[in-house]
């Protein structure tokens, strides 16, 4: 598992306009982050590299030391955070990478 290296402005400008139409893939609900779910978080980034994570809990502070556990536990870089939604990204070396289909 390759961890990705620090994401230019541009690189991320890019991610964040191609999540603007994905659907949350994982939803973390009250019962909070589970090791299923963390499993599930990695495994979604293996496969779509690009995903949006729902935190449905009501505290900011709670939901941001989530989405920190999340960024460590999935050796991901957060791309953006709205309200209730995050959007991760990690380059998985063994699929193509998206962020090769933009020139920068």
């Amino acid at each position: 598992m390759e961890t990705t290296g620090t994401l230019t402005e541009t690189q991320k400008k890019y991610l964040r306009s191609r999540a603007h139409a994905l659907n949350p893939v994982v939803l973390v609900g009250q019962h909070g982050l589970k090791p299923t779910v963390l499993e599930e978080i990695t495994g979604a980034l293996d496969y779509h590299q690009l995903i949006k994570i729902k935190l449905s809990v009501g505290d900011r502070d709670l939901r941001n030391e989530m989405i920190e556990q999340i960024l460590q536990y999935s050796q991901s870089q957060l791309i953006q955070r709205v309200g209730n939604v995050a959007v991760l990204y990690r380059r998985n070396p063994d699929r193509p990478d998206i962020l090769k289909e933009q020139a920068f």
